[in-house]
């Protein structure tokens, strides 16, 4: 028994799928204690999408720490921060036409969507938060309240109230307007709903399976939102930072969220760090009201600014990005057309899964990818989906080498079930 088995709580998940003990990292891989390396195709479930150690960010953070640098500041003025709002600024914001103002509520996901929905609470006067069916914000009371998945929900021992579910896009199949319903709800004084604070969406779920809503149902919620005086969240934890293709997952859609919230691949080198990011009207904080020990991060701030300098000085990485995008389209769609058993992609740019019929297949292919030298995971209510989160920094040669390992894990599955089958 190691003494993982030993002292941690059974609480854990990841270790389970990768029985190794992992003792170093570059790029887009990991090596275990045994010098085996595998590819990495899960990216700290999207903390990392310029890969691991990135040379420019880790030589920015050691010069930082050798210079004894800031590293716990609370939301302390300091050098770091200040060169990471100017940074965020030039090349994230202004580009855009955005004039958000930035928060720093903590250095988790979940903090960041706690911090929105209560923003969004005290602007408003009003309680409920549209989520909605498949969406995962966190594991926090709030967040999981907004969050659908009952795995997750019943590990909160409490009701989970202040919040309401509708259909996401596609959610009820093609034929169903989910927008319309929303709408007919909300203009209804005996739905049951009520006026709602906000509507918080992810542009593309990543948790609940990989489900991508198209850029009409994105402009039609905003204009739901304007029309009902409701505020627009979009949650870009997971999808954002690139990871569609564009910076935020939302920027294709042409929308103007009210809040965003930005976690996950922030940092650039899988440092915790978010962000609140909101219209500036709707900054009605008073002082500390929301607060938290680690809200200042400098390390973080450090490697931020250099991923941003780095990577986002025009669009020629996003471009990149949006070429891979096409070369993993392509060999999913091979896959799923080699070996058919209900299979079909979902997602957009480096944010793509391949449906199986269930989680015991989906489950079956990682295991095989994993004993390739894979490392890769599922989503999806039950966890049906095989998810694809590399890294963007992913050359070509690794990316069609991680095609060819799972074109091998579906055969292997495939094979064995028709061996079943007969």
């Amino acid at each position: 028994m190691t003494i993982f088995e030993e002292l941690e709580s059974e609480v854990r998940s990841y270790s389970r799928s990768f029985p190794v003990t992992f003792d170093r990292a570059q790029g887009c891989t990991l090596y275990d204690t045994d010098g085996h390396a595998y590819l990495d195709f899960l990216a700290g479930a999207g903390t990392l999408n310029y890969g691991h150690n990135h040379p420019v960010l880790k030589e920015k953070l050691l010069e930082y720490i050798a210079a004894d640098g800031i590293t716990h500041g609370l939301d302390m003025q300091t050098k770091s921060k200040a060169h990471f709002l100017e940074t965020f600024r030039k090349r994230i914001l202004a580009p855009r036409k955005l004039n958000h103002k930035v928060q720093f509520p903590g250095p988790t996901g979940t903090n960041a969507v706690e911090a929105a929905m209560k923003l969004a609470r005290k602007v408003t006067g009003r309680e409920t938060i549209v989520s909605f069916t498949n969406g995962f914000h966190g594991v926090t009371l709030g967040a999981l309240a907004a969050t659908g998945n009952q795995h997750h929900r019943g590990g909160a021992g409490i009701g989970l109230p202040g919040t309401v579910f509708v259909p996401y896009d596609g959610y009820c199949g093609p034929g169903v307007d989910t927008i319309a319903v929303l709408d007919a709800t909300l203009g209804d004084n005996s739905s049951g709903m009520g006026h709602p604070a906000a509507v918080l969406v992810e542009c593309v779920q990543g948790e609940g399976g990989i489900n991508a809503a198209s850029m009409d149902w994105l402009q039609r919620l905003e204009a739901c939102c304007r029309r009902h005086d409701m505020l627009l969240i979009v949650d870009d934890i997971q999808a954002g930072c690139g990871r569609t293709g564009t910076f935020f997952s939302f920027e294709p859609a042409g929308i103007d969220p009210d809040i965003v919230v930005l976690s996950k691949s922030l940092s650039g080198y899988g440092l915790p760090f978010a962000v609140v990011l909101m219209k500036p009207e709707l900054d009605i904080w008073k002082p500390g009201e929301h607060n938290g020990t680690f809200r200042g991060n400098n390390h973080a701030f450090v490697t931020a600014a250099a991923a941003l300098e780095h990577f986002w000085a025009d669009d020629s990485f996003a471009a990149d990005v949006r070429r891979k995008g096409d070369v993993l389209r392509e060999g999913f769609d091979a896959i799923i057309a080699k070996y058919g058993r209900g299979l079909y992609r979902k997602g957009r740019g480096l944010m793509q899964g391949i449906a199986c019929p269930d989680g015991d297949m989906s489950g079956l292919v990682i295991r095989e990818a994993f004993s390739r030298g894979m490392v890769i995971e599922t989503s999806g209510p039950n966890d049906e989906v095989v998810k694809c989160l590399v890294p963007l920094i992913v050359t070509d040669e690794e990316l069609q080498r991680g095609l060819a390992i799972l074109d091998e894990s579906f055969a292997a599955v495939c094979d064995a079930g028709a061996r079943e089958a007969s």
